[in-house]
């Protein structure tokens, strides 16, 4: 038997315009979160390039070189062909990533598509928008790197190797590789955001962008806190409480001050 009309309409209002407009809301209270974290991130780059000089360290620049060397040759497909490649290699990452959290979520893979350059889809038994939105901020092809890496870490003494391929050594093809993928996964990210993606739709587009900013966000806070010897996660810390309390109070003073016009 059909589903009655009424009842599609309140499933369509309670999951569908409701869900998304309280979405929005915790959007908008995100809003803050993703300043404070931004600035704080900003003033450890700072700290991390002008103060410490951190762009002399050969990791970084091994990593720049891998993350500039990507760029360009995404922008060459794009001038060339007039489309993005490899594509297939996307799809592929991106599927994989919501089949991991599909896993994660204990949820079931039932079908699936990962390996097309016209675009791939997997069918679940469950969702959440952890699940949709972890592709954005979830460099898989940079945690596959470093999990080879560890791995290799086990049997040989890969970070002190004077082995060399193609005049490179373990720990230099390391940095230049993370390079490569994490701006592989910050080009397409950027590039697939505007084609009107449902994994954004679904629970509000504002809501998913402000979360893929401020995820994305955390993951190169997290990167530049490793590579930096300069810097701490306790030192980070007491920036950003700094930055929240300042914050706090510039939007205290901002609420009285509107709150004395509009009763005064």
């Amino acid at each position: 038997m059909d589903e009655p009309l009424g009842h599609r309409l309140r499933r369509w209002w309670h999951y569908g315009v409701r869900d998304r407009s309280l979405k929005t809301i915790y959007g908008i209270f995100l809003l803050p979160v993703a300043w404070i974290f931004s600035q704080t991130f900003f003033t450890a780059f700072r700290q991390a390039t002008v103060i410490h000089e951190i762009w002399r360290m050969e990791e970084f620049g091994m990593f720049t070189v891998g993350a500039l060397g990507w760029v360009l040759a995404f922008i060459g497909g794009l001038w060339i062909t007039g489309g993005v490649w490899p594509l297939h290699v996307y799809v592929f990452g991106h599927e994989l990533t919501h089949a991991v959290w599909v896993w994660l979520s204990r949820g079931q893979v039932l079908e699936k598509q990962m390996w097309s350059d016209r675009g791939g889809y997997i069918v679940t038994n469950t969702h959440n928008f952890w699940i949709a939105l972890t592709p954005y901020f979830y460099p898989i092809y940079s945690l596959i790197v470093i999990v080879g890496y560890a791995i290799a870490s086990l049997f040989w003494d890969v970070a002190h190797s004077p082995a060399t391929f193609l005049l490179l050594t373990p720990e230099k093809w390391l940095f230049l590789l993370l390079g490569l993928t994490w701006a592989f996964h910050i080009t397409f990210t950027i590039w697939m955001i505007p084609k009107g993606q449902t994994d954004l739709t679904t629970h509000g587009t504002f809501f998913s962008l402000v979360v893929i900013y401020l995820m994305n966000l955390l993951v190169l806070t997290v990167s530049l806190l490793v590579v930096a010897p300069e810097l701490s996660f306790a030192g980070y810390g007491h920036h950003l409480m700094a930055n929240a309390e300042n914050f706090s109070e510039w939007a205290w003073k901002i609420f009285r001050a509107m709150w004395m016009k509009a009763t005064g």
